[in-house]
Protein backbone atom coordinates (compact mmCIF):
# COMPACT_ATOMS: atom_id res chain seq x y z
CA UNK A 1 0.00 0.00 0.00
CA UNK A 2 1.70 3.51 -1.20
CA UNK A 3 1.31 6.19 1.21
CA UNK A 4 -0.74 8.89 -0.10
CA UNK A 5 -0.31 12.33 1.42
CA UNK A 6 1.30 16.16 1.45
CA UNK A 7 4.19 15.98 -1.15
CA UNK A 8 5.90 17.75 1.68
CA UNK A 9 6.22 15.07 3.92
CA UNK A 10 8.88 12.51 3.53
CA UNK A 11 6.59 9.35 4.25
CA UNK A 12 4.56 10.20 1.09
CA UNK A 13 4.95 8.31 -1.65
CA UNK A 14 1.91 9.46 -3.46
CA UNK A 15 1.36 13.36 -3.31
CA UNK A 16 -1.69 15.33 -5.30
CA UNK A 17 -2.29 15.94 -8.64
CA UNK A 18 -1.60 19.32 -10.08
CA UNK A 19 -5.68 20.23 -10.83
CA UNK A 20 -9.46 18.90 -10.67
CA UNK A 21 -9.38 18.24 -13.97
CA UNK A 22 -6.12 15.89 -13.59
CA UNK A 23 -7.96 13.76 -11.51
CA UNK A 24 -10.83 13.71 -13.07
CA UNK A 25 -8.97 12.43 -16.62
CA UNK A 26 -7.62 9.81 -14.43
CA UNK A 27 -11.10 8.93 -13.24
CA UNK A 28 -12.29 9.06 -16.85
CA UNK A 29 -9.46 6.49 -17.99
CA UNK A 30 -10.00 4.18 -14.76
CA UNK A 31 -13.85 3.74 -15.84
CA UNK A 32 -13.31 3.53 -19.28
CA UNK A 33 -10.76 0.52 -19.14
CA UNK A 34 -13.58 -1.39 -16.59
CA UNK A 35 -16.22 -0.31 -19.19
CA UNK A 36 -14.55 -2.45 -21.72
CA UNK A 37 -13.30 -5.06 -19.67
CA UNK A 38 -10.83 -4.27 -17.25
CA UNK A 39 -10.74 -5.11 -13.81
CA UNK A 40 -9.30 -2.47 -10.89
CA UNK A 41 -7.05 -4.84 -8.41
CA UNK A 42 -5.97 -1.86 -6.36
CA UNK A 43 -7.64 2.01 -5.65
CA UNK A 44 -9.53 2.84 -8.06
CA UNK A 45 -11.40 5.77 -6.66
CA UNK A 46 -10.54 9.38 -5.47
CA UNK A 47 -8.69 10.04 -2.06
CA UNK A 48 -11.26 12.83 -0.78
CA UNK A 49 -9.59 11.90 2.99
CA UNK A 50 -6.53 13.85 1.77
CA UNK A 51 -8.62 16.97 -0.71
CA UNK A 52 -9.54 17.31 -3.81
CA UNK A 53 -6.68 16.74 -6.38
CA UNK A 54 -5.89 13.50 -4.72
CA UNK A 55 -6.28 9.92 -6.43
CA UNK A 56 -5.67 6.65 -4.90
CA UNK A 57 -2.94 4.80 -7.09
CA UNK A 58 -4.66 2.23 -8.89
CA UNK A 59 -3.93 -1.02 -10.76
CA UNK A 60 -5.81 -1.76 -13.59
CA UNK A 61 -5.29 -5.79 -15.06
CA UNK A 62 -7.02 -6.92 -18.93
CA UNK A 63 -6.88 -3.33 -19.98
CA UNK A 64 -8.16 -3.49 -23.73
CA UNK A 65 -6.30 -2.24 -26.36
CA UNK A 66 -8.88 -0.03 -27.01
CA UNK A 67 -9.06 1.59 -24.00
CA UNK A 68 -7.78 5.06 -23.79
CA UNK A 69 -4.97 5.18 -21.00
CA UNK A 70 -4.00 2.79 -24.00
CA UNK A 71 -3.80 5.19 -26.16
CA UNK A 72 -4.12 8.82 -23.96
CA UNK A 73 -1.44 10.63 -21.22
CA UNK A 74 -2.86 9.95 -18.36
CA UNK A 75 -0.26 11.52 -15.97
CA UNK A 76 -1.47 9.87 -13.03
CA UNK A 77 -1.45 6.96 -10.25
CA UNK A 78 -2.90 4.44 -12.78
CA UNK A 79 -0.91 1.43 -13.72
CA UNK A 80 -2.73 -0.28 -16.71
CA UNK A 81 -1.58 -4.12 -17.40
CA UNK A 82 -1.85 -6.28 -20.09
CA UNK A 83 -0.50 -9.66 -20.53
CA UNK A 84 1.31 -10.80 -23.84
CA UNK A 85 2.87 -13.77 -25.31
CA UNK A 86 6.00 -12.68 -26.60
CA UNK A 87 8.42 -9.65 -26.52
CA UNK A 88 7.36 -8.61 -30.13
CA UNK A 89 4.01 -8.70 -29.15
CA UNK A 90 4.87 -6.17 -26.15
CA UNK A 91 6.63 -3.63 -28.44
CA UNK A 92 4.20 -3.97 -30.92
CA UNK A 93 1.34 -2.66 -28.31
CA UNK A 94 3.78 -0.35 -26.56
CA UNK A 95 4.34 1.45 -29.51
CA UNK A 96 0.68 1.23 -31.12
CA UNK A 97 -0.08 5.09 -29.46
CA UNK A 98 0.59 8.20 -31.14
CA UNK A 99 2.42 9.33 -27.76
CA UNK A 100 6.08 8.18 -27.11
CA UNK A 101 7.33 10.58 -23.55
CA UNK A 102 8.22 7.84 -21.66
CA UNK A 103 8.35 4.15 -21.64
CA UNK A 104 9.79 1.90 -18.65
CA UNK A 105 11.04 -2.19 -19.17
CA UNK A 106 12.38 -4.42 -16.36
CA UNK A 107 14.13 -7.54 -16.22
CA UNK A 108 17.12 -9.48 -15.64
CA UNK A 109 18.07 -10.40 -19.08
CA UNK A 110 20.07 -7.72 -20.78
CA UNK A 111 19.85 -9.56 -24.39
CA UNK A 112 16.00 -9.22 -24.46
CA UNK A 113 16.25 -5.61 -22.59
CA UNK A 114 18.75 -4.42 -25.24
CA UNK A 115 16.11 -5.32 -27.89
CA UNK A 116 13.27 -4.16 -26.39
CA UNK A 117 14.68 -0.16 -26.00
CA UNK A 118 16.12 -0.41 -29.17
CA UNK A 119 12.79 -1.40 -30.88
CA UNK A 120 10.56 0.95 -28.38
CA UNK A 121 9.39 4.41 -30.12
CA UNK A 122 9.61 6.41 -26.84
CA UNK A 123 11.98 9.75 -26.09
CA UNK A 124 12.93 8.36 -22.55
CA UNK A 125 12.97 4.91 -21.58
CA UNK A 126 13.83 3.93 -18.16
CA UNK A 127 15.54 0.08 -17.77
CA UNK A 128 15.55 -1.00 -14.30
CA UNK A 129 15.01 2.31 -13.42
CA UNK A 130 11.61 4.38 -12.31
CA UNK A 131 12.88 7.98 -12.63
CA UNK A 132 15.01 7.99 -15.61
CA UNK A 133 16.13 11.64 -16.35
CA UNK A 134 18.83 13.37 -15.12
CA UNK A 135 19.45 17.45 -15.53
CA UNK A 136 22.60 16.60 -17.83
CA UNK A 137 20.25 14.11 -20.00
CA UNK A 138 18.02 15.68 -22.81
CA UNK A 139 14.10 15.04 -22.12
CA UNK A 140 11.59 15.37 -24.36
CA UNK A 141 9.36 12.59 -26.41
CA UNK A 142 8.53 11.81 -30.07
CA UNK A 143 5.59 11.10 -31.76
CA UNK A 144 3.15 13.80 -30.57
CA UNK A 145 4.43 13.81 -27.23
CA UNK A 146 6.50 17.16 -28.15
CA UNK A 147 8.55 18.75 -30.33
CA UNK A 148 12.56 19.28 -29.75
CA UNK A 149 14.32 18.62 -26.12
CA UNK A 150 15.37 20.57 -23.08
CA UNK A 151 18.24 20.14 -20.45
CA UNK A 152 21.49 18.51 -22.12
CA UNK A 153 23.67 20.03 -24.59
CA UNK A 154 20.31 19.29 -26.51
CA UNK A 155 18.22 21.53 -24.94
CA UNK A 156 20.49 24.40 -25.89
CA UNK A 157 20.30 23.70 -29.19
CA UNK A 158 16.23 24.24 -29.06
CA UNK A 159 17.14 28.00 -28.51
CA UNK A 160 19.89 28.13 -31.44
CA UNK A 161 19.47 28.69 -35.28
CA UNK A 162 22.42 27.66 -36.88
CA UNK A 163 24.20 28.96 -40.13
CA UNK A 164 26.23 27.78 -42.40
CA UNK A 165 28.26 30.41 -43.95
CA UNK A 166 30.38 29.53 -47.37
CA UNK A 167 32.61 32.15 -48.87
CA UNK A 168 34.71 31.26 -52.25
CA UNK A 169 37.31 33.31 -52.65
Amino acid sequence: QLHVGNGLEPSTEVGPMIDASAVTKVEQHVNDAVQRGGRVLAGGAREHSQGSNFYQPTLVADTPDDALVAHEETFGPLLPMWAFDSDEEVIERANNTPYGLAAYIYGRDYARLIHAYEQLQYGIIGVNDSVPTVPQAPFGGVKHSGFGREGGHQGMDEYLDWKFVSIGL
